[in-house]
């Protein structure tokens, strides 16, 4: 096979129906647009959402509960994904800028290290917050945490 021989699939290419092009395509006169009306009209625009004047399903779903504008949102990372970062790169301390530089966390995050797994050794963590069950961990295993 070679470049002058290559084809589409039979079937693959369809033509393009012309619209408009007089009484005898069979597409001519409204250019399948109907009679009258906004759909048929240049420069028509349906409203996202819009449900041909039926109340549009936004509207019909109840509200609630609110945003609270001030929440602070942290990426969790784990100990045993701490674990693993300080084995790989032999890190005694494990800080944000680690954590973003193995592609864990983007810098604009906040991290918070929470307590699934275990450290296997002494390993002193900074993060700007911490679960219970991973301060506990941390400090069994002889490590230091630091609030940043």
């Amino acid at each position: 096979m070679e470049l002058h021989n290559l084809q589409p699939a039979v079937g693959s290419n369809k033509k393009k129906r012309r619209i408009g092009r007089g009484p005898g395509s069979g597409k001519g006169g409204t250019s399948t647009r109907g009679h009258k009306g906004a759909k048929s009209r240049s420069g028509y625009k349906q409203k996202v959402g819009f449900e041909g004047g039926q109340m549009p399903l936004q509207r019909r779903l109840p509200k609630y509960g609110f945003k609270n504008i001030n929440r602070v949102e942290y990426k969790a990372v784990n100990i045993a994904t701490i674990d693993e970062l300080a084995q790989k790169a032999n890190l005694e301390k494990v800080t944000v800028a680690d954590l973003i530089a193995a592609g864990l966390v983007r810098k604009s995050q906040l991290v918070k290290v929470l307590g699934m797994g275990a450290l296997s050794r002494k390993v002193d963590v900074e993060a700007h917050a911490f679960s219970k069950k991973a301060e506990e961990a941390i400090t069994a295993a002889g490590g230091q945490i630091t609030k940043v």
